[in-house]
């Protein structure tokens, strides 16, 4: 009776819990939630300051006491604590006034996470307020939320690119038949950006500015016109604030390992295919996702890698949450999916 009781007030959750930004799905809702995965807290008392946008907005500002930090890494949790601070706030945010019931919570991860990472975020989901915890592979919430039939037999290729990981996988039957999770991605972009600025100019930036290069001039490709941006950091010489001009083709040149990681990874896990999925992937192409997908020129160096079609999808940013959510209305379809966390 209770069990029917807490199905009928609480919000049932899904949530993509990225090393960038952390989404939150309610069944019959939609997406209440995307903030940044970022936590501001006093040093001392260990009292939360901010978490989200308004922490973010913090990165490399504080004053001593106060720490803002990036609680995931390369996907995972890094911080557990800070990690269990940050679900308990969005889960109370998105849960407005159903604060006493506990929620059941998807919560999509890296498909090369490990036994000991998944219980991590399965005790972090739980003593942030869950009910019931359900773990799901990242790609293949991708997949559900971009509309693939995951079900089918006829195998589905998709190259999700977030903050902190790249997760390549071929789905067929309710499971993926190949995948290479490589903790390569966004942030290690934005890493780029900075020490490419550092190294030729001997200018300091911070890893907002980085970001915020990458957004406004960042290319894989050759573009028809070349963008510039002003730049502000400080001289690491004079030691005093200084702004400069950097191009487009600067950028693409700083972007070009971690850009090459992704595309070795591409290649690795299409040679892993098997045959009669390989042929599927000729005739549909690749399905891209994650924030990844929005550099300007990544689909067509893809498309001149391998020779297959690349599809990016209308709204990479949501695909993960918007699959982890599909699944909250009929747990028992996805069973074959869902990892449930089984305690010990």
């Amino acid at each position: 009776m209770f069990s029917w009781f807490s199905n009928f007030l609480s919000n049932d959750v899904a949530i993509d819990l990225g090393t960038a930004n952390t989404l939150v799905f309610i069944k019959g809702e939609g997406i209440v939630l995307n903030e940044p995965s970022v936590v501001a807290v006093d040093q001392s008392t260990k009292k939360v300051f901010a978490v989200g946008a308004e922490a973010k907005a913090m990165l490399g500002k504080t004053p001593d006491h106060i720490a803002a930090i990036r609680p995931l890494k390369d996907g995972v949790i890094a911080d557990f604590e800070i990690t269990e601070l940050m679900l308990r706030e969005f889960i109370r945010r998105s849960q407005k006034k159903k604060l006493f019931i506990r929620p059941k919570i998807v919560i999509a991860v890296p498909s090369g996470i490990t036994e000991v990472e998944k219980r991590a975020v399965r005790d972090n989901a739980e003593h942030a307020g869950a009910r019931e915890v359900y773990l799901i592979a990242e790609p293949i919430a991708a997949a559900i939320g971009v509309g693939l039939p995951v079900d089918k037999p006829s195998g589905n290729m998709i190259i999700d690119i977030g903050g902190g990981t790249t997760e390549i996988a071929v789905i067929a039957l309710d499971g993926i038949v190949s995948n290479s999770s490589i903790r390569i991605a966004g942030d290690e972009m934005d890493e780029a950006i900075v020490s490419y600025v550092k190294r030729t100019y001997n200018l300091l930036i911070g890893e907002q500015t980085a970001e915020l290069i990458k957004m406004r001039i960042g290319t894989a490709y050759k573009l028809d016109k070349e963008l510039e941006m002003e730049v502000k950091g400080r001289d690491l010489v004079a030691g005093i604030p200084k702004t400069l001009k950097l191009t487009s083709e600067e950028i693409r040149d700083a972007l070009s390992e971690p850009i090459s990681q992704i595309t070795e990874a591409l290649k690795a896990a299409l040679e892993a295919t098997p045959p009669e999925l390989a042929a599927d992937i000729v005739d549909r192409g690749i399905v891209m996702t994650g924030g990844g997908a929005l550099l300007r020129g990544l689909d067509t160096l893809l498309k001149e890698q391998t020779n297959l079609p690349i599809n990016v999808v209308d709204d990479p940013l949501t695909c993960v949450v918007k699959g982890a959510g599909k699944t909250l209305d009929e747990t028992h379809k996805y069973d074959r999916i869902l990892m449930q966390s089984h305690h010990d």
